[in-house]
């Protein structure tokens, strides 16, 4: 707690590169209350799911049996994903705010901001069994040995492809060699691109991270010592640029995270990363391109076939909170009632206490939603094409300050547009991380 008094909540702020302007509301009227007045609270702020059903069923079930269950008022407030690290920067500046706060990826620059997670995972662990590596890699610090965050789940990010267009032209889009040749192929034959962001967005980042695990790069080593600059990134940057001049059109440098949803949808991409809310999205409205659309692992690459999870979410307990036991026994409870949450969102939510889900391949395979049958089996094997954001190390406050402030995906539209070349656009990212990883050393946090 000392340490945390020494960095101001404004510098804070600053630090992690989130301005104030969070302050103006953000909530959409999410709310589930017991019918009965209670005589605890229990305030939790997650953002509005891909999937809509899990909201309904979160609110209106989960959370409303929980509260009457346990003598507590719970509120719901659910906003959009774009608006979640704005928000968390102005609870943390007013030093007040929810006692459950959502995070798409692991939040570690507030390490110092939260408790202590462990023993929530410690009662989970005694309950449920051992969580995933990539869980734990995403919410410890190794050098604190403090669990900044607790996650509920994590999001495969397959391939989504156009099953027509590309068995017209005859490639299997499986790696990413294949997925620059065949998306060239249909452009010139159709006009229709390889849709994959080169933006100031989420999936952008989880897709270069992707490119650069796959072509043997990555932003740190397993010491969570900086390594970007190397000719593993250079031959990734290379390629992205080779993608996004021969098979892909200027839109992507302006996408926002709903951006490869609509284009595929639409029928205005051949190709893109993304998790499974897009056939969900075709499923549930009937839409007749669903069926056209068909999912593979992460894409291979020169070195290895390896994604970053589509999203990595995540609970803080911030230390203002004020209920800090019930934000820990709803934690532990949630996760014991994961097999209904992960129905609920139409398999979205993937387990992070795998034996919750014992039967997940199952469910994958026989869902009775897929149009072709069985097209969501090609994810039950999700864990062994997914790594952790801070892969082949742990998720650090280093890492969570160049995914929030867009380092990554600058680096490679600038090679991209020629606006540098891909040297130039490595250099200059990685001067940035240095000054980034200096800082958090500076704080002790790595």
């Amino acid at each position: 707690m000392a340490r945390a008094k020494k960095f101001s909540r404004r510098k804070f702020i600053q630090a992690v590169g989130v301005g104030a302007a969070a302050l103006g509301g953000e909530f959409a009227p999410h709310r589930a209350r017991g019918e009965k007045r209670a005589s605890k609270t229990l305030k939790i702020c997650r953002w509005s799911h891909f999937v809509p059903a899990f909201d309904k069923w979160f609110v209106d079930k989960y959370v409303k049996e929980w509260g009457e269950k346990n003598d507590t008022q719970v509120t719901v407030d659910t906003i959009a994903v774009t608006a979640i690290n704005a928000r968390a920067a102005a609870e943390v500046s007013m030093g007040k705010g929810h006692d459950l706060f959502w995070f798409s990826w692991p939040p570690a620059a507030y390490e110092e901001m939260v408790i202590d997670h462990k023993e929530v995972y410690q009662e989970c662990e005694k309950n449920y069994g051992a969580p995933i590596p990539l869980a734990v890699k995403s919410t410890y610090n190794p050098r604190t040995r403090k669990y900044f965050a607790f996650p509920e789940s994590f999001t495969p990010d397959p391939i989504n492809y156009r099953s027509d267009l590309w068995g017209e032209i005859g490639v299997r889009p499986d790696t990413w060699d294949a997925i620059r040749q065949g998306g060239k192929k249909i452009k010139n034959k159709t006009g229709i691109p390889v849709g994959i962001g080169q933006s100031a967005e989420v999936d952008t980042s989880m897709a270069m991270l992707a490119i650069l695990y796959s072509f043997g790069a990555s932003l740190q080593d397993e010491n969570n010592q900086l390594v970007l600059n190397s000719k593993n990134t250079l031959e990734a940057v290379k390629f992205v640029k080779a993608l996004y001049q021969e098979a892909m059109t200027p839109e992507v440098l302006a996408w926002d995270p709903s951006s490869n949803n609509r284009a595929m949808l639409s029928g205005k991409a051949s190709l893109v990363l993304n998790a499974i809310s897009i056939t969900r999205e075709a499923e549930n409205k009937g839409l007749d391109i669903g069926s056209k659309i068909l999912l593979l692992k992460a894409a291979g690459g020169p070195l290895r076939r390896l994604g970053a999870p589509n999203q990595t979410g995540a609970y803080v307990i911030w230390k203002f909170s004020e209920n800090k036991e019930g934000a820990k026994k709803f934690l532990v409870d949630f996760i014991g009632n994961f097999r209904a949450a992960f129905i609920a969102s139409e398999l979205f939510n993937f387990p992070c206490f795998p034996k919750l889900v014992r039967d997940l391949e199952e469910l994958l395979s026989k869902d009775e939603k897929a149009t072709p049958a069985g097209k969501y089996a090609v994810i039950a094997d999700a864990l062994e094409w997914t790594a952790d954001l801070g892969y082949p190390g742990y998720v650090n406050a280093a890492v969570d300050e160049v995914l929030a402030t867009w380092v990554l995906n600058t680096m490679f539209a600038q090679a991209s547009t020629g606006e540098r070349t891909p040297e130039q656009a490595i250099k200059e990212a990685e001067a940035k991380c240095r000054r980034i990883w200096a800082k958090w050393q500076q704080r002790k946090l790595i």
